[in-house]
This record gives C-alpha cells, sequence and structure tokens, in this order.
C-alpha cells in the first residue's frame, strides 16, 4: 500500500530521537487486546489536584512545578517507570484568573532537557514553551504572563523538538483551567472534583515486565491497547450529583476517541478548546483528535453505571477503509464508568446562553496563507529550527487555508492565538466547530479555512508554532514558525544549535 511505503521512504530520510502519584499522588478496555479488566481491578478515578500557588503583595499568582522520574501503577498491580510534574505521573491541574499576572518557576529534574508549553494559551512568544524555550537536565526556567482571554480548558505538555511524543508518553501533561466572572455567574456544574471533572485520555502500550512499549509506530505514532484515564488504566467515577461536567483532554499521541455512551444518550457540549460556546450543544457523539478538548455535562441517575466510551470513528476519520485499523479507527474503548449515586441535583437544564463569542470578520483579512499538510511537511518543508516560514503583524486579521493532500490523518495546531473554522471544505461548520479552537482535525483530502487574529504581543527574536498535532508527525517535521512583529519592525530571529539527527536539520 501506499501508507507502507511512503512511511519506509520517509523514515528512511531521518529517524526521530525518539505508587500512583497525579501531581503528587496515586477502564475497562475493548480494543485490540485487553488490560486491566480482571475482577477487581477496577479503581476510583484519580482526580489531578489543583496546583498550589502563592499571590505576593502586587497581586501576582506564583506556581512551581517540576519534572520528574518516578514509578506508577498504571496497570493495577503493575509498576511503570514514569514521569511526571510534581509527581510521579500527569501534573496538577493549574487554575487562574483572567486578568490575573502569573509566574511559574519550572525545574527539569530529570536527565535530558525538556520543555513546557502553555497549549491554547495567549501569551508572549518568550514564554509560550515551544522547542526555543529549552529547560536543559538540572535547569531552571521561570515564565510569566497575564492571563487575557475568556474561561477555557487549557493544557500543558512538553515540546521538545524531535522528542515531544516520548515526554509526553511517559506520562508529562496537566490541565490549565482559566476562570473569568462571565462563567462564575452561569448556573453551571463547577465544583471542581465533584460535578467538574477532568479526564485525560492516553492510550499506552506496555511490555511483558510492565514498561511503556515505545516500539514499533504506525504511521499517526504509537498507539496503545490500553486506555489510560488521569494515569490509571480500568477506572470508575462516583457521580454522586446527579449532573455531570467533564473537561475532556486527547493527551494521546496519535489516537482519535469518538466519545459518547453505548446507550446512545445525548448529553450536552458546552465548551470546545477556546472557551464556553454560546449555547449548549445537545449531541450523541464528539470527536477529539490529539491535544483537542470539550466540555461536555452527562445527566446521571443514581443507581446507573453509564459508560464514557470511545466508539470506532464514523467513515474512519476520512482514510481509505482498508487503512482505517491501522490508524486505530476501528477501535473502541472503555474510557471511565460513571456510577450514578446519592440524591439528584435540582439543576435540569442548563442556561440557554452560556457565553458571547468575539467573533473575528474575515472581510478584514489583510492576509491569505495556504498550508498543505502532505507525509511529515508543511508546503513541502520539514521543520528547520532556524527558518522562520513567515512574518505576521500585530493587529492584523488573516485568513488560513489549510489542506491535508496525504491520504494519512492530521490535525493542524497553531500557538498563541484561538482561531475560528470559516469552513470545512466549503461548507458551514458542523455545530461542534463553531466556537473558539487552537487545534482541528484535518481529514484526507479535506481543506479547512480558519480566521486568525494576532494581538498585543509581538517580538522580533522568538517565534511562534504551527504544527500537526500527531506528535510523531511533529517530531518528524510537520512543523513551522513565525514571528509576530510591529508594524515595521525588523526581524532578528534567534538561532539554534541543532543536533545532526534532528528532524529537519
Amino acid at each position: 500500500m501506499n501508507r507502507i511505503s511512503r512511511r519506509t521512504i520517509l523514515w528512511s530520510f531521518a529517524a526521530a530521537p525518539l505508587g500512583l502519584a497525579l501531581g503528587c499522588s496515586t477502564g475497562t478496555t475493548v480494543g485490540p487486546k485487553s488490560r486491566g479488566t480482571e475482577a477487581g481491578t477496577s479503581r476510583p478515578l484519580p482526580i489531578p489536584p489543583l496546583a498550589p500557588s502563592t499571590v505576593d503583595s502586587a497581586g501576582v499568582r506564583h506556581f512551581a512545578l517540576s519534572a520528574g522520574a518516578g514509578t506508577t501503577e498504571i496497570v493495577a498491580g503493575t509498576l511503570t517507570e514514569t514521569w511526571g510534574f510534581n509527581g510521579s505521573v500527569l501534573g496538577p491541574t493549574i487554575r487562574a484568573k483572567r486578568g490575573e499576572s502569573v509566574t511559574f518557576t519550572v525545574d527539569n529534574t530529570l536527565d535530558e532537557p525538556t520543555t513546557v508549553h502553555w497549549h491554547g494559551m495567549h501569551l508572549p512568544a518568550k514564554f509560550d514553551g515551544g522547542p526555543h524555550q529549552t529547560i536543559e537536565a538540572g535547569g531552571r526556567w521561570e515564565p510569566e504572563w497575564i492571563i487575557d482571554q475568556p474561561a477555557s480548558t487549557l493544557w500543558y505538555h512538553p515540546h521538545p523538538h524531535g522528542s515531544t511524543e516520548r515526554h509526553v508518553m511517559r506520562g508529562l501533561a496537566g490541565l490549565f483551567l482559566i476562570d473569568d466572572a462571565e462563567t462564575e455567574s452561569l448556573d453551571i456544574p463547577k465544583t471542581y472534583g465533584v460535578d467538574d471533572v477532568p479526564i485525560v485520555i492516553q492510550d499506552r502500550r506496555f511490555t511483558a515486565t510492565g514498561a511503556f512499549d515505545e516500539s514499533d509506530p504506525t504511521d499517526v505514532g504509537l498507539l496503545g491497547d490500553t486506555i489510560v484515564t488521569n494515569g490509571i488504566s480500568d477506572a470508575y467515577l462516583d457521580v454522586t450529583t446527579g449532573t455531570i461536567r467533564l473537561r475532556l483532554l486527547n493527551g494521546s499521541s496519535g489516537r482519535l476517541y469518538n466519545l459518547g455512551f453505548p446507550d446512545d444518550r445525548a448529553f450536552d457540549l458546552i465548551a470546545t478548546d477556546g472557551g464556553l460556546l454560546e449555547s449548549p450543544i445537545s449531541v450523541k457523539r464528539i470527536q477529539l483528535s490529539p491535544g483537542e478538548r470539550a466540555e461536555i455535562v452527562v445527566r446521571v441517575d443514581p443507581g446507573t453505571t453509564p459508560t464514557l466510551t470511545s466508539f470506532p470513528i464514523e467513515d474512519g476519520g476520512g482514510v481509505n477503509r482498508s487503512d482505517a485499523a491501522g490508524y486505530g479507527m476501528s477501535d473502541r474503548f472503555d474510557i471511565v464508568q460513571l456510577r450514578g449515586t446519592g440524591t439528584r441535583i435540582s439543576r435540569s437544564e442548563l442556561p440557554e446562553k452560556l457565553a458571547t463569542i468575539s467573533r473575528i470578520d474575515p472581510t478584514a483579512a489583510s492576509v491569505h496563507r495556504e498550508f498543505d499538510l502532505q507525509w511529515f511537511m508543511i508546503n513541502n518543508q520539514r521543520m528547520d529550527m532556524n527558518r522562520i516560514d513567515f512574518e505576521a503583524e500585530v493587529g492584523s486579521t488573516e485568513v488560513w487555508t489549510v489542506t491535508n493532500k496525504d491520504n494519512w490523518p492530521h490535525n493542524f495546531h497553531v500557538h498563541d492565538v484561538q482561531f475560528e473554522v470559516l469552513d470545512v471544505d466549503g461548507r458551514t461548520p458542523p455545530p461542534h466547530l463553531r466556537g473558539l479552537k487552537d487545534t482541528v482535525y484535518t481529514p484526507p483530502g479535506s481543506r479547512i479555512r480558519l480566521a486568525l487574529k494576532w494581538s498585543e504581543y509581538s517580538d522580533p527574536t522568538f517565534p511562534y508554532m504551527f504544527h500537526c498535532h500527531l506528535l510523531m508527525h511533529e517530531d518528524q517535521g510537520m512543523m513551522g514558525q513565525f514571528l509576530v512583529l510591529e508594524p515595521g519592525q525588523k526581524a532578528t530571529p534567534m538561532q539554534m544549535d541543532m543536533p545532526m539527527d534532528m528532524p529537519g536539520h
């Protein structure tokens, strides 16, 4: 098949470097194989703790993160060597309010360099945490910025060029929640860990000894046969409130999830990557590609046990039918069982109006750009850390056309901004793509137009990134970079030393 021959050819160009603690403490899986399904192996879903912080006399909120190694009982009865922030796997949930100044002390106690990228965050490029903000082994990084975007569910993860998939697969990831006054006034579930629960969905494969199996990646990267939810397999969650808000993150490196319930019950989609939708949308399925987030509200009656499930991807994610299984599109997995207990709370309906979205006017666009995705390249180029692909102007609006010219699945992520999806193959985007997004799935052969606006931050030296968020694709060079400049400002891009085996060198 073309898929196999392409993989063989491209990998010959340059190979990529390839007790439970959730930032402080320690599903039934249905797919190609089954793990953690023995009687008695189900465990309560761990809730990542809120990251502690202090506020100084100037009102600046201070956080501390430390990336390090440990061991985690991901599968019941088996210890696995993992990485995490402030613990053995994943990291604490960072929470801050719009308008707050935040600062971080990030220590790297690993034996190799890493970075911390604030995925979905609007912030200065020098604090973005991409491959240009390397934290050396034993080093420290201290970014700071002002939170200036609507309430949303973001996340943080490593972004070292050529090693992102491996660092995320080993456990380095956490959620970053932004609050604002508009959201706080809404009658929606919002008690963290009770009726407002993070769900970090990842897939892993293990060796016979319990170590991560990082061998034999597919064309979309490492696909696991075990679902890991908030750091463990075979998890359940007691729902004591009758109605629960689940903040879903596809934290996998290459797998898509098509989420819903076996009884086809409807649930409400209330937010996507960039925050709340204008109104709730009743759906029975929500599809997430790597890096995408969604917030859903589910009703769980006492005595019922609906299981959040990932079903086979409808239409195979747009790939050839013969290739769908190889991309994991045909797999079905249980994510987490919801166990209804207690008494239903009085809330029976969500507010009809959730948020007002500041729309981007595409007719005001001064620049139109095109991005063709194919193999491990964007516009026929692989990532070069010392090449600036374009310069944007702060304050300007742009329209980007992203086309998947491949027979591989891809998605597309842009740093610093939340964009609007204008159309998909010339058609009005489906309801779940009508909010603010920073990552969007791009099926083979599809063309998606995006509207973006650069605001506030400019920097002639430090770039932002755009890339496929299937992490093996990113590591292999499916990424580019750009500067945002003031009108008339001259670019003085930084230069990076690159090992000879890095993709794009």
